[in-house]
């Protein structure tokens, strides 16, 4: 038997209680207003080194010191 998700999502919410419906709800038009649209790549062409030299330099060395290093005992 195959059930849509639809389906599927509206059998879970009959048998929820009201609250947690109501997050299910605001969790579904978030998602719906998350929508991103994206821009076709030409149009950032006109962006390629905007950015100066010296500071792509800063940015690449505070990568290469703080992103690139992994603490075993964080967790």
């Amino acid at each position: 038997m195959d059930t849509s998700i639809l389906d599927q999502v509206i059998e879970q919410l009959k048998v929820m209680p009201q609250d947690l419906q109501s997050q299910v709800l605001e969790f579904a038009r978030a998602l719906a207003g998350s929508t991103i649209q994206g821009v076709p790549g030409q149009q950032l062409l006109s962006f390629a080194g905007s950015i100066p030299t010296d500071d792509i330099q800063l940015i690449r060395e505070a990568i290469e010191q703080d992103c690139e290093q992994v603490d075993t005992n964080e967790w």
